[in-house]
């Protein structure tokens, strides 16, 4: 099958962009990658972008991905990050959603709310469910999924990447991948704005990943206000 992606980041409101967003494809393989630097902390850029680069770096397009690997690739860019700080002395931390497609499997893994859409046979088959107190209210029924992005409690994360604790990812995979299987990787300044059915649509009635990602834009720029964050995305599809 064909590697079929698109690649974007935006500044947005802020003053800095701390997203960073990284691809590798060799063939039919490819490593996908999108970090949000956390703008609460200092310098957030510096840890999305060593967590494009560690993990770029650690990755192999020959050597099958378990979920159980990939997943370890995350405490090599935990420690990348740590010694950043030692070396600059702030405290930058990340976010961080990659996906590796192997020989028509595909695995990934995540911390923190970046999040990862998988789309098989025309409907979501697979999200990530974030590391965050909005999502825990979520989960107990507190607010529904359609809530989360308006919740007061939606910035606070229960993992990151950049500290001693609370990094471990959560991963998972799928096998057979078929052609018009699709993914989409992004940040919280993206998904915030959409619903899940708006981005399985969009996935549907586009023939190509530009075309897919360029609807969803579309849709949040319609709604996005003033001051917004960075946002990012990664669009994947898969052909014949």
């Amino acid at each position: 099958m064909k590697l079929d992606s698109y690649c974007y980041t935006n500044i947005g409101g802020r003053e800095e962009n701390q997203d960073a967003v990284g691809r590798r494809e060799e063939g039919e393989n490819g490593l996908y990658i999108v970090a949000d630097g956390l703008g609460g902390h200092q310098a957030g850029h510096l840890s999305a972008q060593c967590a494009v680069r560690t993990l770029s770096e650690r990755w192999d397009p020959e050597s099958p991905e378990t979920p159980e690997h990939f997943a370890g690739f995350f405490a090599d860019i935990n420690d990348a990050i740590l010694a950043i700080q030692e070396e600059t002395h702030l405290t930058t931390k990340t976010t961080t959603v990659a996906l590796s497609v192997q020989g028509g499997r595909a695995v990934w893994a995540h911390t923190g709310d970046s999040r990862l859409y998988y789309i098989h046979g025309g409907k979501l088959a697979a999200y990530t469910a974030d590391h965050s107190v909005a999502y825990k209210k979520y989960q107990a029924g507190e607010i529904t999924r359609e809530q989360i992005p308006m919740d007061e409690d939606q910035s606070f994360l229960l993992r990151a990447l950049g500290g001693p604790k609370r990094f471990e990812p959560d991963a998972g995979g799928a096998d057979a991948l078929q052609a018009g299987d699709a993914f989409l990787l992004c940040s919280d300044g993206l998904w915030e704005y959409l619903t899940d059915a708006e981005i399985v649509d969009d996935c549907l009635r586009a023939s190509t990943a530009e075309a897919w990602a360029g609807a969803l834009l579309r849709r949040a720029a319609a709604r996005i206000k003033p001051g917004n964050d960075n946002l990012s995305l990664i669009t994947v599809k898969l052909h014949d």
